[in-house]
């Protein structure tokens, strides 16, 4: 009956250092021969513009013109609704509009981007 709960395992010493040895000998081999070289894959053809793109999503661009647009936006029709007399519904309904499309825009803006 095996006792597999022990720490210890009985080797054949000779065997051993003929495995160390043989281990050495592999390692040896592997460390003169040089590497083999694969073949350089030609380049793409659109790899500058897959590189712009790569940029322009990086900086985020499109995405910083868009919400600056908005704030733009938002403090003309803030500054304009101050301005007016006597506002109506409508007038005001149009504000509470572009002002809560500001939550949608910044949770867009927000949620966009590189996935790490």
């Amino acid at each position: 009956m095996d006792d597999y709960t022990r720490n210890e395992v009985q080797v054949d010493l000779d065997k051993y250092n003929a495995l160390l040895d043989r281990i050495d000998e592999l390692e040896d081999q592997l460390g003169a021969e040089p590497a083999a070289e694969e073949p350089a894959a030609p380049p793409h053809p659109y790899q500058k513009w897959l590189d712009l793109s790569n940029m322009i999503d990086s900086w985020r661009i499109f995405p910083r013109i868009f919400i600056t647009t908005y704030i733009y936006l938002l403090y003309k029709s803030a500054t304009w609704f101050m301005a007016l007399p006597e506002p109506t519904m409508e007038q005001a309904g149009l504000i509470s509009v572009i002002v809560g499309a500001g939550a949608a825009w910044f949770g867009l803006y927000a949620g966009t981007g590189k996935k790490e």
